[in-house]
């Protein structure tokens, strides 16, 4: 009896460890899955400004064809009068 007694005690604990380990593995499969849809999101942001800077860049160039910027003078000495 007591055999039986400490066979079922070692099964439950088997059995109490592999459901364990189960929890533990889908937890940590709902984390990396969260995480992979936060990574997606903030790369997709990212490319939109990458794409709105490049629209910017453009947009700039277009009206410095058009309105040339004011030059600074070369650095020399000063002319004082």
């Amino acid at each position: 009896m007591l055999a039986v007694f400490a066979v079922a005690v070692v099964i439950v604990a088997g059995v109490l460890l592999l459901l364990d380990r189960a929890l533990k593995a889908v937890r940590r499969g709902r984390r990396r899955r969260d995480a992979a849809i936060r990574l997606d999101a903030a790369a997709a942001s990212a490319e939109a400004q990458a794409r709105r800077e490049e629209a910017a860049a453009g947009a700039r160039e277009a009206l410095t064809t058009v309105l040339p910027a004011i030059q600074k003078p070369a650095p020399g000495p000063r002319h004082v009068a």
